[in-house]
């Protein structure tokens, strides 16, 4: 039987999307038809980016499975007629992009690259072992991050609201291990996903558990961080510095004070793109996974959001 695949991701997504996905099912052996419409009822599996014009998923009762392309979910999940699993995208090449992100941003800030010597008076910066670069969220993103700045030597803590165990890093939860995590993070990155325990989380009271003049970078959500809090921290010396790239409203506002504030360097949201060649892998490897009956890979939880 001839499977059929709706690609429901707004305008633009099915030109990048349709050979490297048709290509992708076909290496599975799967036998699959690539649509952007078809009958309801008719529809397989529904590749998803939040983004699109469907929101009601009530009338396609024989779905198997919602594969999204965000590695973000929040924008899906609470959705009431979403009664299908949903996946959500965890792409080698997305993880890659982020690591490589964070780990440029933490050495920037270490090095100090920002301040070039305006005369011959060496300032040597402390080693990484010397530095401790602090986690706010050790899912799959966090992890890979920690880990490849913990291989550099850095000195490297996490927080989760889940415990977690990890080799060479100093995992924390629940309130008293948040502000342990804070108060020795020289440099905080924050990957936490956007849910109602997660808004907010640095605010005006967190801020002030880091170490004077730490630096916060930011490639997780937008809402993680309360913006008015951030900019009164920054004015008042308590932080030193901060990269963004994700924002309650995107794009940025022209308006908005982040563009203009000298210690705050704005990213347009590229810290971890979905690329088409491996998020088609991953996709189909899924379907793949449902037709021989085994679990579908990064099954979102209702419950927790992510």
């Amino acid at each position: 039987m001839t499977l059929t695949v709706l690609l429901a991701a707004g305008d633009g997504v099915f030109e990048d999307y349709d050979a490297p996905l048709r290509a992708a099912i076909a290496k599975q052996g799967l036998d699959a038809q690539l649509v952007t419409d078809a009958p309801a009822q008719t529809v397989d599996y529904i590749v998803y980016a939040p983004s699109s014009p469907l929101q009601d998923f009530t009338p396609f009762t024989n779905c198997r499975a919602v594969l999204s392309l965000w590695a973000g979910v929040e924008r899906i999940v609470g959705n009431a007629t979403l009664t299908q699993p949903l996946a959500r995208m965890v792409d080698p090449s997305l993880t890659q992009g982020m690591v490589e992100y964070v780990v440029g941003h933490v050495l920037r800030y270490h090095l100090a690259l920002d301040k070039p010597a305006t005369s011959w008076t060496p300032v040597v910066p402390p080693l990484a072992q010397d530095r401790c670069v602090g986690f706010l969220g050790l899912g799959e993103l966090g992890r890979a991050c920690a880990g490849a700045l913990r291989a550099l030597g850095f000195d490297v803590a996490g927080w989760s609201r889940s415990p977690r165990q990890l080799e060479g890093i100093a995992c924390h939860s629940g309130p008293e291990g948040l502000r342990a995590v804070l108060a020795r993070s020289d440099i905080l990155v924050t990957l936490l996903p956007d849910t109602p325990a997660t808004t907010n989380i640095l605010n005006a009271t967190t801020l002030a558990h880091l170490p004077r003049g730490a630096r916060i970078i930011n490639p997780g959500r937008g809402t993680a961080i309360d913006d008015a809090a951030l900019l009164a921290a920054l004015d008042q010396g308590q932080i030193a510095a901060a990269t963004l790239d994700v924002f309650r409203t995107e794009p940025l506002p022209e308006n908005h004070p982040f563009w203009h504030h000298p210690n705050v360097t704005v990213t347009p949201h590229i810290a971890a793109a979905t690329r088409t060649e491996t998020a088609s892998d991953v996709i189909a490897a899924n379907i793949a996974r449902v037709e021989r009956g085994q679990p579908l890979l990064h099954e979102v939880s209702r419950h927790n959001g992510y």
